[in-house]
């Protein structure tokens, strides 16, 4: 019985979800790891950028980087470093939307965070 539990703590855990937001269409893709999360959030299936963020016990503040796309958009590192440090996993974060307004990435951002909410064990 331990051991199917143990199993069950340690699989991938697949979560979607969409939202409109300022009359477009934007899609989650979470992918719960062991000790880590995957998000993926864009209005087509492409992966133009991906960033990863981790805690570190030597700064409260999560490291990030860039790791495929431009490096002067800063939205995936940014999004994978809040995520990061609100749980304290490491973070991936590809975002593909071609709307980078600080105002409607908020807009994200807090529709990720009702989603962790809803369904904490999908994240």
């Amino acid at each position: 019985m331990e051991a199917s539990g143990a199993a069950a703590a340690g699989d991938v855990s697949l979560h979607n979800f969409s939202a409109r937001l300022w009359e477009q269409l934007v899609h989650f893709h979470v992918m719960r790891l062991t000790d880590s999360l995957f998000l993926w959030v864009g209005a087509t299936p492409h992966l133009r950028n991906l960033a990863v963020a981790m805690c570190n016990r030597y700064d409260p503040i999560p490291v990030s980087t860039s790791l495929l796309g431009d490096t002067s958009d800063t939205t995936s590192t940014g999004l994978a470093q809040r995520l990061a440090r609100k749980t304290h996993k490491q973070v991936f974060v590809s975002y593909n939307l071609q709307n980078t307004d600080s105002g409607f990435a908020l807009l994200v951002e807090n529709r990720i965070k009702e989603e962790m909410e809803a369904f904490p064990d999908k994240f």
